[in-house]
């Protein structure tokens, strides 16, 4: 779980930064692409982590060959 609030605290840090750079502040545009980076990374992480639980969960209900 702790990958979705690692998402939640980056989805608020990049509107942060966005309404900054809509007021026009540049800085902030460019800190709001990193946050948009690292959220990207965060959901990768999140789907890697998915699919490793969904293959687990489907090994384990194979019948084992004793």
């Amino acid at each position: 779980m702790s990958l979705v609030n690692d998402l939640e605290l980056e989805i608020e840090n990049f509107k942060r930064e966005y309404e900054k750079f809509e007021r026009g502040n540049k800085s902030a545009g460019t800190r709001a692409r990193k946050v948009l980076q690292n959220i990207k990374k965060t959901c990768q992480e999140i789907r890697v982590s998915i699919q490793g639980a969904k293959k687990e969960e489907e090994k384990d209900d194979l019948p084992s060959e004793d």
